[in-house]
């Protein structure tokens, strides 16, 4: 292991302690409120496994702000499927949000279990964004310029934050949003870490991007 990668990893795990002994109070609240305005799913998204380092599949915690089974209805739709594809795989607004759904996306706050897979280490704190299988098969195949840099972004841990989080999150497109973190995977550095964590809570209370 080396010095950045031991010194990234005791950051994580520093951080995600911090985050989930803070943070407690508010996803207590949030799992409260997704059961009472949506009592017949879990409160967990009950979403499709994301990509993590070297490809390697895992389960993305994230508090479910839509529907149960949001994705299958997603598929059973296939002219919203295919709009929600066109759109760099966003909706806004989404048929699928349950109550409450867009403040909890804006602010982040469906965002928090995160601390824990930062905890297992199947994320960092900081990295790229964390793709779906099928996200990365379709965007590969219509952009078959991004291949490179999308090998280079999967090589690592994705991110809680990252370079595209900052920068504008769901108003970058996939090709440049690609290219930000495949930059960021070639020359990350620890400071370079702490810098996009000092910018984060700025673009959370600004919204900025935010679906």
């Amino acid at each position: 292991m080396t010095l950045y990668a031991f010194s990234k990893r005791l950051v994580d795990i520093f951080g995600a302690l911090v985050g989930i002994l803070f943070a407690s109070p508010i996803m207590l609240l949030a799992a409260v409120f997704i059961k009472l305005v949506s009592p017949n799913g879990p409160v967990f998204a009950d979403i499709p496994k994301r990509i993590g380092k070297k490809g390697k599949e895992f389960r993305f915690l994230k508090f479910r702000t839509m529907i149960p089974n949001a994705h299958q209805w997603l598929l059973d739709h296939p002219d919203i499927y295919e709009q929600y594809k066109q759109n760099n795989y966003k909706l806004d607004p989404d048929p699928r949000w349950i109550k409450g759904a867009k403040f909890l996306r804006g602010s982040s706050v469906d965002e928090l279990p995160q601390f824990f897979n930062v905890l297992k280490g199947e994320m960092s704190l900081v990295g790229p964004r964390a793709y779906y299988p099928f996200e990365v098969k379709d965007q590969v195949e219509k952009f078959p310029e991004t291949q490179k840099d999308m090998d280079a972004v999967i090589s690592g841990k994705p991110g809680m934050t990252g370079v595209w989080q900052i920068s504008g999150r769901s108003n970058i497109g996939f090709v440049e949003r690609v290219k930000m973190d495949a930059e960021y995977a070639k020359n990350n550095s620890i400071l370079y870490d702490l810098k996009i964590i000092l910018k984060t809570p700025l673009v959370v209370l600004t919204r900025k991007g935010a679906y």
